[in-house]
């Protein structure tokens, strides 16, 4: 047993992290933490949804025949650090001397193709002006030019891109001026998300960033405001300090700091949970702060997510018709049966096959149950290479089945089998999901009693030198949302946007024409 030191004690109070959850923490660590077990890829018709035109037109019509009635909220993680979208201009900073060094001889000596394409097209980022003109063009030398330009962008006493959140550097440039990720998202959001023409964006952003984030809105937002005619209400939250977890040794006892303290670290994007339960809105749209377009793309991904959110309305109507008359205990058995249906059919819930010998008492009971929960429809893109997770139909150690993201992290890569299952499915989670967060009565859903708490990970770290363990929570769309009702819909590759790197910059959806 693991004992805890009254300072220990006191360093928990301050966090609001319990004794019993640290202790807990240690458990998983010493247990590991199983890898999910996947059954099959999930795939159109068998837990993706292919819909026709014609079915898409409707389920806009359903969506904007109801938007005026209904509360909507735009939910963005948006902590995201922009440095490691720099990662090899830093390396270019640290081993590239303009005095020593051609430039092209150096891009040739690295063959780093990612340098050289940015140095191609260095005049198509929206942010070539603004760092060209705060530097002296007075150099003979193209690659002093070359690294004086980088300098100013990254460093501290330049324009310090790499302290920036990534929601806050110049994305698009339009015209004489660039806009960021977070202008857009209020663009994008006045599109589906306003109500009576007043939008609400929620961003999870660090706390040192606040004040970035409020001066950008004082400039962006008049602005948007002017060419959408939407007002918007913005608010923010940071990720809580007791979602942060206990790191240990090797040998699983608590990791101390040279001053003596435990050492904690951030729980990863699954502790946004508590961040996403404290929203109240009937329909949450949730998208990742750097998936964002120009215009040109703008109303098509727009279009994309009306229709998402016409679906979640429509199977949520039906859930929610079947979830009153559960309630009344006032059933006959063809009733049931149709119910099950439902739940089988548009919910993707899978039951063992013993059900049926269950009393009519113990099904009713499995119906209520399975039936009120948060739903959340996930928009999918065909697999084009990408890292990251995707749908899947899981098998949990209960032998329960049922839809979920899983990332590859989760995966036994050990396991050919379950490697061959994760390789080739056929879609990719662009985080694109809309969610459904109340039950058949309006009322609000304790999102944290629907997360799986063995759908974390562990990963290897060092700190001072020294091995660690650390602890990540489960994902926020991976097991944060295990025990949610699942739809997933294939949409177009257009709604998946992200820029990992500076150079996705120059993709035609980034590009203002």
């Amino acid at each position: 047993m693991i004992e805890l030191s009254p300072l220990d004690v006191q360093q928990l109070q301050k966090k609001g992290i319990s004794k019993e959850k640290v202790l807990n923490q240690i458990e998983i660590f010493k247990e590991g933490i199983p890898f999910v077990r996947l059954e099959k890829a999930a795939i159109v018709s068998d837990g993706i949804i292919k819909l026709s035109t014609s079915r898409e037109k409707s389920l806009i019509n359903i969506f904007e025949n109801l938007e005026s009635l209904l509360s909507l909220l735009k939910f963005v993680p948006a902590s995201g650090a922009a440095s490691r979208m720099f990662k090899s201009l830093y390396k270019f900073l640290e081993h590239f001397d303009p005095a020593v060094e051609d430039l092209e001889v150096f891009l040739k000596r690295q063959n780093n193709t990612e340098l050289k394409t940015f140095f191609e097209k260095i005049e198509e980022f929206p942010f070539y002006e603004e760092v060209q003109k705060r530097i002296k063009n007075n150099t003979k030398s193209k690659g002093e030019l070359a690294y004086r330009f980088v300098s100013e962008m990254l460093l501290e006493d330049g324009l310090n891109y790499g302290f920036y959140p990534k929601g806050l550097l110049p994305f698009h440039k339009y015209g004489k001026f660039t806009i960021t990720p977070f202008e857009e998202h209020l663009k994008e959001a006045a599109g589906y998300a306003a109500v009576n023409n007043t939008a609400k964006l929620h961003f999870t952003i660090s706390e040192n960033h606040h004040p970035l984030f409020a001066e950008t809105l004082k400039i962006a937002g008049p602005r948007v405001t002017k060419a959408t005619q939407t007002e918007f209400e913005v608010t923010y939250s940071n990720q809580k300090p007791s979602t942060d977890t206990l790191a240990v040794t090797l040998e699983n006892e608590p990791f101390v700091n040279e001053d003596g303290s435990l050492l904690f670290r951030p729980g990863g994007h699954g502790a946004l949970i508590e961040n996403l339960n404290e929203q109240n809105a009937d329909i949450i749209f949730i998208k990742n702060i750097d998936n964002v377009v120009v215009p040109g793309v703008q109303d098509k991904v727009v279009r994309s997510k009306k229709i998402l959110a016409g679906l979640l309305l429509e199977v949520q109507q039906k859930a929610f018709s079947y979830a009153d008359l559960l309630d009344r205990n006032d059933i006959n058995g063809e009733q049931l049966h149709e119910i099950k249906t439902f739940l089988e059919n548009e919910l993707n819930v899978r039951f063992l096959d013993s059900f049926s010998s269950f009393s009519i008492a113990e099904q009713l009971e499995i119906l209520k149950d399975k039936i009120n929960r948060p739903i959340r429809i996930c928009g999918m893109v065909k697999n084009e290479g990408e890292p990251g997770g995707g749908p899947f139909w899981i098998r949990d150690a209960h032998g329960h089945i049922s839809l979920q993201i899983v990332e590859s992290a989760q995966v036994d890569t050990a396991d050919e089998g379950q490697m061959a299952i994760f390789k080739n499915s056929t879609h990719f989670n662009p985080v694109d999901i809309v969610c459904g967060v109340r039950n058949f009565r309006g009322e609000k859903y304790n999102l944290l009693n629907y997360v799986d708490t063995k759908q974390g990970f562990i990963s290897k770290k060092t700190k001072d030198g020294k091995e660690l363990k650390a602890l990540e929570l489960p994902g926020l769309w991976n097991g944060a949302m295990a025990f949610w009702n699942t739809l997933f819909v294939e949409v177009p590759l257009f709604t998946f946007n992200p820029v990992k790197t500076v150079n996705d910059l120059l993709k035609p959806t980034h590009q203002v024409t």
